[in-house]
């Protein structure tokens, strides 16, 4: 485990209910970091943070459908009405489903690969960089994934999302570096999940990368040894 001490930070992340998001969780956390956590299912972010909602210190944000721009500028209005200002966000919100080909792709399919990938960093962006700008600088990390380097077939939706994170990132790097804001984003391969081991149940899950691994480049991205890295696509694959 890499050592990161984030005493006296206050990190905000989304999708703390997935298995990449509450896996970063508890590593900030467990690196003394203040958190605002957030997540659509309110019942499932009350259990699985049943501590954290119980120290004033926290703040747990239920409810929030990031693909929505008044769940993400309430997200905005309870973080900074709570801290008053904000160090990082760390956006672990995303998804995937296989399809058929493009041209038998329904058009609400596509949208929804957008939607749930691309729509949602961009919203969640727009609404927190004003935050970080007037904290004074900070961190921004997304999640784009290695299918946003190169299509396959039957993902033209989850790998046109994901590349589009990718070019945000570098567009969002670009406008906030000055502010001190550095913006990246990871290219994770398949992460070793439990929904990714019941979909693929013959593959070799040691050859996929960790959560926590992830976490711990998402953590190096957040503290001051990362000061000088901005609009990166970092590739994170295990062995894969």
């Amino acid at each position: 485990m890499v050592s990161f001490d984030f005493t006296g930070k206050i990190v905000l992340i989304t999708g703390a209910t997935g298995a990449l998001g509450r896996t970063v969780a508890r590593q900030f956390h467990q690196a003394g970091a203040t958190l605002a956590l957030c997540a659509r299912d309110t019942a499932l972010l009350s259990q699985l943070f049943a501590d954290l909602a119980l120290d004033p210190q926290h703040l747990l944000i239920d409810g929030i459908d990031l693909r929505q721009p008044d769940d993400c500028d309430r997200l905005a209005r309870a973080v900074e009405g709570r801290f008053g200002r904000l160090d990082a966000l760390v956006n672990t919100v995303g998804g995937f489903t296989a399809g058929p080909p493009v041209h038998e792709t329904p058009l609400e399919d596509w949208v929804s690969m957008l939607d749930m990938n691309l729509r949602t960093a961009f919203l969640v962006s727009r609404a927190i960089a004003p935050i970080l700008i007037r904290s004074g600088g900070g961190a921004i990390v997304h999640v784009s994934g290695r299918a946003g380097l190169a299509g396959f077939g039957g993902g033209a939706g989850y790998c046109a999302a994901k590349a589009g994170v990718i070019r945000l990132t570098e567009s969002l790097s670009a406008e906030l570096k000055e502010y001190g804001i550095n913006v990246n984003c990871l290219l994770p391969g398949t992460i070793d999940t439990p929904s990714n081991r019941a979909a693929r149940p013959d593959a070799d899950f040691s050859r996929w990368v960790a959560p926590d691994a992830l976490g711990e480049v998402m953590m190096f991205l957040c503290s001051p040894a990362a000061r000088a890295i901005h609009g990166a696509a970092i590739p994170v694959y295990g062995l894969g």
